[in-house]
């Protein structure tokens, strides 16, 4: 019996060479629409899905496979006696290879202004129909949906007339992973399309970027997967330039540390060292933020992490070069920054599209436990939203304001309980993670020492106990800003008013756990 595959696909990379070598081997050729025009273009000859169907393509394309003629050849046990009579009887021939991939559903939202109209045009139908009905039955038949896989078909079809059962399994793996993914993203346009937040049921899709050599510890597999369509302000759209490959751990400072970048419009430059900020300046150009950032913790920044969000010069570079860094990020090396920062072999030196979304998201993070995923929007909530009140006798100073702004922009981004003491151009001291607030408040002040005295400090959820303005006033801290709340808000008041601090509440609390 001839062998049949059945050809219609949007991306025709290699489809033509590939064609003539199924013809080669003996196949003959079934195609539609546009990868029918191509191959005959092409000089291989096609037998038209009409001829198959007896019947026309209709609706302006959107209905030609879909018939028993195409999906009884795709899913007959080849060695079922009732099958084979069955098609038989009724003039089907069986198709042993079907290659299919599908319309560009995710490049066409991807477009500027693409209308609801296009992406509907461009949810595929009878494609993954197809491939659904090949994948199902690939004990008999060979289904493809990647051009990178059409070399080792053609291989295998010469070496042995056929595919093993191991590779059709493989590939039909890949289809329905493949199929899973196009819906889901469809399903999420459709999803934002009619406004749900929480729908009844979750599908993500993500593709893989890299294997990881191992995760947070050397024990541990991982991997590194990319959103379709996200963020281009993001890690995992990050080119690599020069240095080893990113570990587990890697991706995961650097994407704090672009959270916190994010939070500036002037120059600004953020140390991250296992996932809190243990540095972050500002300046009126990159050298003076990172020289900020550096002088805020140069113990700490030691095998960090820094993202910064201007051009890297020569003179931030020759800064940089002179520590040991993991990773350095920024939107754009000059070309003698990048040869002083290349003379180290390993530093990981990454540019990343710092315009692509305006530096914000709408992304909502997602964060697995066993059994299950939290999801939630982003905090993205700024002093602009705010509601601000002031309940000690002292107003800040317009110079306090700007201390508390910054002290506010870092606080969101460390890890509860967390205390930042911070001037106008950079944190002093930082606080992370203890299972105490006042815990928190002692190691930040501590960190800052005499800087403390005239600086800010900002705290992501409200104050307890006095004792952490008794901490403050101690350390010669003049302006806090916390969101309030705590049914002893009286008594960190009156503390506030008995040293002479100004407090600033905010309403809102900034939890990161």
């Amino acid at each position: 019996m001839t062998k049949r595959a059945l050809i219609s696909v949007s991306d025709k990379t290699g489809i033509v060479e590939f064609a003539k070598q199924l013809k080669g081997i003996g196949f003959e050729i079934i195609s539609t629409g546009g990868t029918s025009k191509a191959l005959r273009e092409a000089g291989v000859d096609v037998i038209g899905i009409s001829e198959v169907t007896g019947f026309p393509e209709i609706l302006d394309g959107r209905v030609k496979t879909l018939h028993p003629n195409v999906h009884g050849a795709l899913l007959s046990k080849h060695d079922d006696p009732e099958h084979l009579k069955q098609i038989q009887d009724l003039g089907i021939s069986p198709i042993e290879l079907v290659c299919v991939n599908l319309y560009p559903f995710q490049q066409t939202i991807s477009k500027e202004g693409v209308s609801v109209e296009e992406a509907i045009e461009n949810i595929d139908i009878g494609g993954p129909t197809m491939l659904r009905s090949a994948a199902k039955n690939h004990e008999y038949v060979t289904v493809v949906v990647d051009p990178e896989d059409y070399e080792s078909i053609i291989r295998q079809y010469k070496e042995n007339q056929h595919t093993s059962i191991e590779t059709r399994r493989a590939l039909a793996a890949k289809v329905f992973r493949h199929t899973a993914a196009y819906d889901s993203i469809i399903s999420q346009y459709m999803t934002d399309l009619a406004g749900e937040k929480t729908p009844e049921s979750l599908t993500l899709t993500y593709d893989l970027k890299q294997t990881l050599r191992y995760g947070e510890n050397p024990h541990q597999k991982a991997a590194f997967y990319r959103k379709p369509l996200g963020s281009a302000y993001s890690i995992a759209n990050a080119k690599q330039l020069h240095g080893k490959e990113l570990s587990y751990n890697n991706i995961n400072d650097a994407n704090a540390a672009l959270q916190i970048v994010k939070e500036f419009e002037m120059p600004a430059a953020v140390a991250v060292k296992h996932n809190n900020p243990c540095g972050v300046g500002t300046g009126e150009h990159i050298h003076e933020a990172f020289s900020k950032a550096f002088e805020a913790d140069p113990t700490s920044i030691f095998g960090g992490i820094v993202a910064l969000n201007r051009e890297v010069d020569r003179e931030t570079a020759a800064s940089l070069h002179e520590i040991f860094l993991e990773v350095i990020i920024a939107p754009s090396f000059s070309e003698e920054a990048f040869t002083i920062l290349s003379g180290k072999k390993n530093v990981r030196l990454l540019t990343i599209d710092m315009d692509g979304d305006g530096g914000k998201t709408d992304e909502w993070t997602v964060t697995s436990v066993e059994g299950g995923l939290l999801v939630q929007e982003p905090d993205t909530y700024t002093l602009d939203h705010a509601h601000i009140s002031i309940p000690t006798k002292r107003q800040p100073t317009e110079a306090e304001w700007e201390s508390l702004k910054m002290g506010w922009r870092v606080v969101k981004h460390v890890k509860s309980n967390a205390i930042v003491v911070a001037d106008s151009h950079m944190t002093l001291g930082v606080g992370a993670g203890q299972m105490n607030r006042v815990g928190s408040a002692i190691i930040a002040l501590e960190q800052a020492g005499e800087k403390a005295k005239g600086a800010s400090m900002a705290s992501d959820a409200f104050f307890p106990m006095k004792d952490t303005v008794q901490e403050a006033a101690k350390a010669g801290i003049t302006a806090i800003i916390q969101p309030g709340g705590s049914i002893k808000d009286e008594e960190s008041i009156q503390e506030a008013d008995r040293h002479g601090i100004a407090m600033v509440f905010t309403g809102v609390r900034h939890f990161k756990h």
